[in-house]
C-alpha cells in the first residue's frame, strides 16, 4: 500500500515533539493516543522505530505512522 505523504511546516519553530506532530497532523485524536502509539513502537521516525515521545523533530526529518509520511519542512 502506497503511503499518504503529507509536509508538515515548522512554521519559524525549531522543532515539534513526535506526539505533538501526531496530534496536529490529525493521526491521533488526543496527545494519551499518540504517546501510546509512539510506546507500542508503531510510529518510525527516518525509517527506524522511535519510542520517545519527546522527540524533538527537526527539518528534514520522516516520520512514518499509520500508512501516512510525515516529512518536517522549515
Amino acid at each position: 500500500m502506497k503511503l499518504q505523504e503529507i509536509e508538515f511546516n515548522l512554521d519559524g519553530h525549531e522543532h515539534i515533539e513526535l506526539k505533538n506532530l501526531l496530534k496536529v497532523a490529525n493521526l491521533c485524536e488526543t496527545g494519551g493516543q499518540a504517546k501510546s502509539v509512539i510506546e507500542e513502537g508503531q510510529v518510525k521516525v527516518n525509517g527506524k522505530v522511535e519510542t520517545r515521545k519527546a522527540l524533538k523533530l527537526t527539518a528534514g526529518q520522516v516520520v512514518v505512522f499509520n500508512n501516512h509520511s510525515i516529512k518536517i519542512v522549515e
